[in-house]
């Protein structure tokens, strides 16, 4: 997409050269940074660690956009960024744009 619109930006000025800057680029939400276990010992044996990525999406969309804000250093915690629904899911403002139970039915929970 970026590239597109680049190409266009560029052809309507013509201008040559990066639009963006470096760091602006797509992130993959469901890259692993930390390597679990496949099994773990329980007291009733080894229980296979299983995920499913495909269901755990929305989640970590979720998460991740909560967290920009602190990612990129503009608050230190989700809810202290005035313009976040991080604030109506933590309960420090009732907002009407957010639908708490619809993301439940989606399984979020804010973190």
């Amino acid at each position: 997409m970026l590239r597109s619109y680049t190409r266009a930006i560029q052809k309507q000025e013509n201008k040559t050269g990066s639009l963006f800057q470096k760091r602006t680029k797509a992130t993959c939400l469901t890259q692993i940074d930390k390597i679990a276990p496949a099994w773990f010992q329980s007291n009733y044996g080894a229980i296979i660690n299983t995920s499913f990525p495909e269901r755990e999406y929305t989640q970590v969309c979720f998460n991740y956009i909560h967290g920009n804000p602190v990612k990129d250093g503009l608050t230190r915690k989700p809810p202290d960024s005035e313009f976040s629904s991080a604030r109506d899911y933590s309960a420090l403002r009732s907002g009407k744009i957010i639908n708490k139970e619809r993301a439940n039915e989606f399984g979020l929970v804010y973190q």
